[in-house]
């Protein structure tokens, strides 16, 4: 059986959100195919001296939104083995 699941990930200047147009921030969604969502956030800030390409930050930011989204998708794992087996469990990254 296959099941599919999505990752979007919006990405915000921080001009949209704040006066500060040198940060880039990103939301990953994932949704599993149960329709479980978990989140993950990253953000990227352009030092005052480098050219402005917005597409470096964005890749940046969602690259750190996609780390924090995996990083949280382990815990969420582990938590689930450790309930299953009634007590701590480490998993490997």
């Amino acid at each position: 059986m296959t099941h599919t699941w999505r990752v979007v990930i919006h990405l915000f200047d921080a001009d949209d959100l704040r006066a500060d147009g040198d940060v880039t921030k990103a939301h990953a969604v994932l949704t599993t195919s149960a329709g479980t969502h978990l989140d993950g956030y990253g953000r990227a800030r352009r030092a005052p001296q480098d050219m402005d390409v917005p597409e470096i930050g964005e890749e940046l930011a969602a690259a750190r939104a996609l780390r924090d989204l995996a990083d949280r998708l382990l815990r969420a794992t582990s938590d689930d083995v450790s309930a299953i087996e009634h007590g701590d469990v480490q998993i490997a990254h």
